[in-house]
């Protein structure tokens, strides 16, 4: 009879053969696991073994070279091209095995794989700092974790951080460090006993500790879900053989990340990275070492809480200033959404210091530039009270509502918070109570990730923005930037749009100098190309963090369709990036057409009589440059006509009409102009243009304004163009 471990083993070594590049071997191995368990006298456990033998048929019959669309519902990570309920996964259900060139990439359980660009753009942000991590599959389930010798992880030791490197002594085994390791101890990660020590990654170690406290009081594992190997109830065990893969997001998708369990040592015996206070416990140093090794090593230039719980969680971004200069900016209303998202189970939250002087953190017990987790918000009596966490486990604040205060803990407020500040005096370990008010004074910004369950459908594209495509600002002509057409329907509620930037490099990190942003147009998601004109109904904020988020609401009388743009400061590199949408209702969210199949560039000169003016200007206006146009043989053709010059100078388009190809058809125009004179940039966008003959004149607004000019056509049919003057 036929044991589930048996086909587990089958499995595990078609993965292997397949990994290896021995296609022939890994066909026969994937067809022997198929039969086996459809032969399964057992139904529980042939349904259980099922989805893993429709994916190891479909991966053979890919390596066969037959390739077919999956259609069914679609998880979170693996949306298309039109929105799919959300439901909670285990991990992406791409059964795809990497090869040695890098992760191949497909869409299970969705109408649509992921196209030709997208497969490139994964694989090329899965090369991060000089490792491949490549995507986490459902067959990864089925990885090899015992081994007859303990396992060390190919990719070598970690980096270590300078002040690690003073004290280090040896890498250490966990199995080394006491007699019976566990992964947790007890029923549950302990938030309590987190420990952070010489890796500048307090904002990772807040993340963990925000985590895995909304793991002990919802009872749901976001945190502890993404380490394996896993026993029987799905929870994550120690492997004495040494091995762990951790699930992280990462790049637009959730990658796998393998580690061993070697951590560093130091001249005291004492673990030189984040550890529990648990001596028999390494949930913490683990998941510390699989982000360090994603990051390019111990040697971390530090992070905010926004990326480290994204990577741990895959829950959606946002920043929250903790306090504005802005006009409409409500401290009070900040409070009472991160109060309701916290106590709710919908959001997780840490908060940021900004720069405190030596005197004011001497003073207020608080360290700079630092992360806290954020454990629990009150509002008690009118005073609005948050508890943290300093990822440190010690040094509090000592100002109102610490433990020092002897003026505002009332027996009353005690009970009501279950906090006894005497007692709390006696031991430090990091956890404090602070005034909303004390906040504002002396902390910059929130950090929130919310649970992407919050919604029902999502749709997500991966792209690349070459870095020759269009100007290196934004300041006149976004025409060339990524956009999309959103359609959202009238209702109430809104759409939650994620513009993430992959990096794949810990100096990119480091020294990132892309500022990114979503720019949200109500052009009726008509392609927009003067940044300003119309202004945008959504002005994102240009942040250097790998992800923004931008949040539309929706109209509650009428369908709404808008323009969305991906913009950035300073275009210096090519840009990776991928864009998800999140909403409660249905919407389409498709990149903005139409292809263009000619494209015809020219240069050209206003010099002496030829530097004409505009139309105000009539004897002159004439004997600017002129240009023929000829489009056909289809019946109509999309056209956009570019005009670049000198920013200086005021610039302006015409196209007139010569002849038209049917002369049954009634021209959609004689003269068409591109309206206001704008400095060094315009641009025609005409659709449904008959075929014909047409012509093209540019010039500047005043006579005399000497220059070079150059001319882009862009049409969906055949187009050619001469210079007749």
């Amino acid at each position: 009879m036929t044991s589930e471990g048996e086909i587990r083993s089958i499995l595990g070594r078609a993965l292997d053969a397949d990994e290896a590049g021995r296609k022939d071997e890994a066909i026969d191995l994937y067809g022997q696991a198929v039969e086996k368990i459809l032969r399964l006298e057992d139904r529980e456990k042939r349904e259980k073994l099922n989805k893993f033998a429709k994916q190891a048929l479909d991966r053979a019959e890919e390596l066969k070279g037959i390739r077919h669309q999956v259609s069914g519902q679609a998880a979170p990570q693996s949306s298309r091209h039109s929105p799919t309920a959300l439901q909670p996964v285990k991990s992406s259900s791409a059964l795809v095995s990497p090869s040695r060139a890098g992760p191949a990439l497909e869409i299970s359980g969705a109408r649509h794989a992921y196209t030709n660009e997208e497969k490139k753009v994964l694989e090329h942000t899965s090369h991060i700092n000089a490792k491949v991590y490549v995507p986490f599959m459902d067959i990864d389930l089925l990885e090899k974790f015992h081994f007859p010798m303990p396992f060390t992880d190919k990719d070598g030791p970690l980096e270590l951080a300078p002040k690690q490197k003073r004290d280090f002594v040896s890498w250490v085994r966990v199995s080394e460090l006491c007699e019976q390791p566990q992964l947790i101890v007890g029923d549950h990660a302990d938030f309590y006993s987190i420990r952070q020590t010489v890796v500048s990654d307090c904002s990772f170690v807040a993340s963990l500790a925000v985590a895995s406290q909304f793991e002990k009081k919802f009872r749901r594992r976001i945190l502890t879900s993404i380490i394996y190997p896993r026993n029987s109830k799905d929870e994550p065990i120690y492997n004495p053989s040494g091995k762990y893969t951790i699930r992280m997001h990462v790049n637009g998708i959730p990658r796998k990340v393998v580690i061993d369990d070697y951590l560093p040592l130091g001249r005291y015996n004492q673990l030189l990275c984040s550890y529990s206070s648990n001596k028999s416990e390494f949930w913490v140093s683990l998941l510390e070492k699989a982000y360090m090794k994603l990051m390019g090593g111990y040697d971390f230039p530090g992070s905010n809480s926004n990326i480290d719980l994204h990577a741990l969680t895959g829950w959606i971004p946002e920043r929250a200033l903790v306090k504005s200069d802005e006009p409409d900016f409500n401290a009070d209303a900040v409070f009472n959404r991160l109060q309701e998202g916290l106590s709710m189970g919908r959001c997780l939250v840490t908060v940021a210091t900004g720069e405190l002087t030596d005197a004011e953190a001497e003073r207020t017990g608080l360290v700079s530039t630092h992360a806290y987790a954020v454990l629990d918000m009150r509002e008690v009596d009118g005073v609005k009270l948050l508890q943290l966490k300093n990822p440190w486990s010690h040094l509090r604040w000592r100002g109102n509502y610490s433990e020092l205060d002897v003026v505002h803990w009332t027996p009353e407020l005690q009970r009501t918070l279950g906090y006894d500040p005497k007692l709390a005096a006696t031991y430090d370990n990091g956890v404090f109570w602070i005034d909303y008010r004390s906040i504002m004074n002396f902390f910059d910004v929130f950090y929130l990730n919310w649970d992407p369950a919050l919604f029902q459908y999502t749709y997500c594209i991966h792209q690349a923005w070459s870095a020759g495509i269009g100007p290196t600002k934004d300041a006149y002509n976004v025409g060339d930037n990524p956009q999309f057409s959103l359609t959202v329907p009238a209702g109430r509620g809104s759409v939650w749009i994620l513009l993430t930037r992959h990096i794949t490099s810990i100096e990119d990190f480091r020294e990132n100098h892309e500022y990114i942003t979503v720019l949200v147009y109500n052009s009726n998601g008509r392609r927009v190309y003067y940044p300003t004109d119309p202004p945008p109904y959504i002005d994102g904020v240009r942040i250097n963090s790998p992800h923004y988020l931008c949040k539309i609401r929706l109209d509650p009388g009428a369908e709404r369709r808008y323009t969305l743009v991906v913009s950035q400061y300073e275009k210096t590199a090519t840009i990776y990036y991928s864009l998800r949408a999140y909403s409660r209702t249905r919407f389409e969210l498709k990149p903005l057409g139409p292809q263009y199949t000619t494209v015809e560039n020219l240069s050209g000169e206003w010099k002496g009589r030829t530097a004409g003016g505009c139309q105000n200007h009539p004897l002159t206006y004439k004997n600017n440059p002129l240009y023929r146009l000829h489009i056909g043989p289809a019946d109509t053709s999309d056209l956009v006509i570019e005009l670049r010059g000198p920013k200086v100078y005021q610039v302006g388009l015409e196209l007139t009409v010569a002849s038209l190809a049917d002369e049954t058809v009634t021209a959609p125009f004689v003269s068409q102009k591109t309206g206001v004179y704008r400095s060094g940039f315009c641009v025609l966008d005409l659709a449904g243009i008959p075929a014909g003959v047409y012509q093209v004149r540019p010039s500047t607004f005043l006579p005399d304004q000497e220059s070079p000019f150059f001319l882009k056509v862009k049409s969906t049919t055949n187009v050619v163009i001469e210079k007749l003057a």
